[in-house]
């Protein structure tokens, strides 16, 4: 019987060959693929602003609008695209060597430029759609001000932390998703991690560029460095420290260290 699933030492190979098949990728294919998941994560948060903001029970809401979200993952991981956030798990090549510091930031840099496009052009057409009025429109503006006043509020530790823990989730999930064989298994597998960071609370910056701007765009008054400053440089740095050291290290360590001291003692 064939099996659904690999096995946590093969999911790393897959990793490591994944990122290996996206360092060879030309820099236009990068922009456009970067493009769609920026807007294919926008297309989950406006599902998720709205029904936060319809449904009337404060803990319901929020359980609701978490469940939406993972749509955004879901689409960037079967239909094709390029998630800056998760493609931090290339990390795990570069430890093996498959491929070098240059062409891995090559791909983090095109990537997250193509995530920002996509995530302002979803933001403006949202704002030019007359979709947002009302409390959809309230509540999106206090996502806006909410995320860049964070720092202010409650410390750059709080933003770095809910950074971390955010891409510690997310490329979990791409993980299992590289694990499962057939499209339930890889939709359960961005599901369920995904709904669990947007129902706790943590910050995803590309999540963040769409939130932040679609709130601007409809009347938040904030500031260019209030949006970078306050909050996507932050975040990024965190989502960088979860997905592109920690998870990746460990795997590395427990999957990759010991076979490459065999083959160095022979």
């Amino acid at each position: 019987m064939d099996k659904k699933m690999l096995s946590p030492k093969e999911i790393a190979k897959a990793t490591v060959n994944v990122g290996y098949e996206k360092v060879n990728k030309s820099s236009t294919t990068l922009l456009f693929l970067g493009v769609l998941a920026g807007a294919f994560i926008a297309f989950g948060a406006v599902g998720s602003t709205i029904m936060g903001a319809l449904v009337k029970d404060e803990g319901l809401a929020k359980f609701i609008g978490a469940s939406v979200f993972p749509v955004g993952l879901i689409l960037v991981i079967m239909a094709g695209a390029e998630l800056f956030t998760g493609n931090n798990l290339m990390t795990l090549g570069l430890m093996t060597k498959r491929y070098g510091v240059k062409d891995m930031f090559r791909n983090w840099i095109i990537v997250y430029a193509g995530n920002f496009i996509g995530s302002l052009a979803v933001a403006l057409l949202i704002a030019k759609s007359g979709l947002y009025e009302g409390v959809v429109a309230d509540t999106a503006i206090s996502i806006a001000v909410k995320k860049t006043t964070i720092i202010t509020n409650l410390g750059l530790g709080a933003v770095l932390s809910r950074a971390i823990l955010c891409n510690i989730i997310v490329v979990l999930a791409v993980w299992l998703a590289t694990g499962a064989k057939d499209m339930i298994g890889k939709i359960f597998s961005c599901w369920f991690p995904i709904m669990l960071f947007v129902l706790s609370g943590y910050e995803h910056s590309i999540a963040n560029m769409f939130f932040i701007y679609v709130g601007k765009y409809i009347g938040a008054e904030i500031t260019q460095a209030e949006i970078w400053i306050n909050n996507l440089i932050p975040v990024t740095v965190g989502n960088l420290i979860g997905g592109a050291i920690i998870v990746p290290v460990c795997y590395y360590l427990i999957f990759f260290k010991d076979s490459e001291k065999a083959l160095s003692t022979k």
